[in-house]
């Protein structure tokens, strides 16, 4: 299983960066390069715990679906996401919410496993949680911008 772990400081209140990380909209335009949108479930304003949301999404070139649910949120601190149907063997990421005096640091960590066994994990090393890591970074920077306004 990979693992990713990121820590984003914004200079907002908790609040905020809580309902922006679960914003489908935000999401959506935080994912523009790669033409992400929410097709089923939950598919505009804020998800909450029990909804799923599928997105499509061109990555690799390829069109593909993601499904996942919110499996556990407690407003303001965390949320927890995990797919139910998609390309992965596994998918989940949690969404941690921490006040430090005036700043929220908002921690993602992303656990996920590619099918294909062997051929799956060297891929996952060699290319994809890079992929992933650069794709979190950025949808990251646009809500500590929209958060900092």
């Amino acid at each position: 299983m990979s693992r990713i772990y990121l820590e984003t400081i914004i200079e907002a209140d908790i609040h905020t960066v809580f309902d922006l990380a679960r914003d489908i909209d935000l999401h959506q335009k935080s994912t523009s390069k790669t033409n992400e949108k929410a097709i089923e479930g939950r598919t505009h304003g804020l998800i909450e715990l029990n909804e799923t949301v599928t997105w499509r999404a061109q990555h690799l070139g390829v069109y593909q679906t993601h499904t996942s649910k919110i499996v556990s949120m407690e407003k303001p601190y965390q949320f927890t996401d995990v797919m139910l149907k998609g390309t992965f063997k596994f998918f989940g990421h949690q969404h941690i919410f921490e006040e430090k005096g005036k700043n929220t640091v908002m921690i993602d960590i992303l656990e996920f496993e590619s099918p294909l066994g062997i051929i799956g994990k060297l891929f996952n090393k060699v290319f994809l949680k890079n992929y992933l890591k650069d794709f979190l970074l950025e949808r990251n920077a646009i809500i500590k911008k929209i958060a900092e306004l």
